[in-house]
């Protein structure tokens, strides 16, 4: 049976109430690209608890999805709810930036 690894495929987690709605960007299996999500799952359930939906979008299997949220760079998180749209270019790792960034911490 093998292994599959978290950005093989698009994986969402839907509880009852989402209020947030991120949208990670990746390109494969890179190390920034683990380590972002990883990061961005740590910060959710810390963060967030039941409160929020993550989808991953692996640019290698379908590139023209970079489009609708104009993606120059990966990893990109997009946060699309609650408004407005936020963009977090990097590995996440930088864990006071991204929570400024999304609005969980005051600048």
């Amino acid at each position: 049976m093998a292994k599959k690894n978290a950005v093989d495929v698009k994986r969402k987690r839907k509880p009852a109430k989402a209020k947030w709605d991120l949208r990670l960007y990746v390109a494969g299996q890179t190390p920034r690209s683990v380590r972002a999500l990883d990061n961005l799952k740590k910060l959710c359930e810390e963060h967030l608890a039941e409160q929020y939906n993550i989808e991953i979008i692996d640019l290698l299997k379908d590139p023209g999805l970079a489009r609708g949220d104009q993606i120059v760079a990966v990893p990109t998180l997009v946060r699309k709810l609650p408004e407005p749209v936020r963009k977090i270019i990097g590995d996440l790792s930088n864990r006071e930036r991204v929570l400024v960034g999304l609005d969980l911490r005051p600048r």
